[in-house]
């Protein structure tokens, strides 16, 4: 599938520190691309380059086929993850201002501001001066202001922070409609789920450098367990050595289910007629993992994803 953004061999360094040390990642074009990883790792810094903040020591950013250039900036809406709207500033005023600066007119942006805020439900608020509102209402609007002006590329960096249930599931299904509108999306968020949710494809970066990167479905797949969940209505389950081993099991109203492991040269067929042998099968599935195991293998104990889950509590 042809890139619609790619970062080549990216170094920066901060002093001492090394924020990024040869990363390259390629964002599929009209896809959702997850940027993951740990406090520190260097996603901010990274996105902080190809959103042209900064610029790297050494390697280079590709946009749409080419060589990123200044102009391309229009092209893109960024959504950080630390909000930066004039809290004393009427909000409809303050979105008509940044909207213009986008490229937009008054008479445009108006009209496409007052269908999103019809949309989103805020619309009381548009001559509300931005400290009266909520947090999640005062989200909406940065939400609002980054999409607005239809840009090719959208960069959102941990936009479901202090959202409620309803109001992230109402802004997952707007940025699932942004990609089939064809927008290419970056998704930065420490929210595992959201990223099996939503994600095509994801980059893992830790201690400054990329250490998994692919297809959501074919990443979760390199850390499959070999466990299985069955459940039947007998206690009489016994291993096979060369098939099968049993890993635990518990009774439930009446209902036995089992966790298994299966040995590495056997197929799921063969397990099957093994164990239709021994029981009726109720139902038969294998453990995949989730991305938020596949996320603490691969960083481990690190402290700073510690630090990170302590916080999101």
């Amino acid at each position: 599938m042809e890139n619609f953004l790619e970062a080549r061999h990216i170094v920066k360094r901060f002093a001492k520190h090394t924020a990024l040390n040869d990363v390259s990642v390629e964002v599929p074009r009209g896809q959702i691309f997850g940027l993951l990883g740990p406090n520190g790792a260097g996603k901010t810094t990274l996105i902080r380059i190809l959103n042209r903040i900064t610029a790297p020591d050494q390697g280079e950013v590709f946009f749409d086929g080419r060589l990123q250039e200044p102009t391309d900036v229009q092209r893109i809406g960024y959504l950080p993850e630390e909000r930066g709207l004039y809290k004393k500033m009427k909000v409809g005023e303050q979105a008509i201002y940044l909207a213009q600066l986008k490229g937009l007119s008054r008479s445009e942006a108006e009209m496409r501001l007052r269908h999103w805020f019809e949309k989103f439900d805020i619309m009381p608020w548009w001559n509300k001066k931005l400290e009266e509102l909520s947090k999640g209402m005062a989200q909406k609007v940065q939400f609002i202001i980054t999409v607005l002006h239809e840009p090719d590329l959208l960069i959102f960096d941990e936009p479901f922070s202090g959202f409620d249930p309803v109001n992230a599931e109402q802004l997952k299904q707007e940025i699932l409609e942004l990609k089939e509108k064809g927008h290419t999306i970056i998704f930065s968020t420490h929210n595992m789920s959201s990223v099996e949710e939503i994600c095509d494809t994801i980059a893992l970066i830790n201690h400054s450098q990329v250490v998994l990167k692919g297809n959501v479905q074919e990443v979760k797949s390199q850390f499959r367990t070999g466990l299985y969940d069955l459940v039947t209505t007998s206690t009489s389950l016994q291993p096979v050595d060369g098939v099968f081993s049993i890993i635990g099991s518990r009774t439930i109203s009446g209902v036995q289910r089992y966790s298994l492991r299966k040995a590495e040269a056997v197929n799921n067929n063969q397990l099957v007629e093994a164990l239709a042998r021994q029981v009726e099968i109720r139902s038969f599935a294998e453990q995949m993992p989730t991305m938020n195991d596949v996320f603490l293998n691969v960083v481990g104990h690190d402290a700073t994803w510690a630090d990170q889950q302590i916080e999101n509590k």
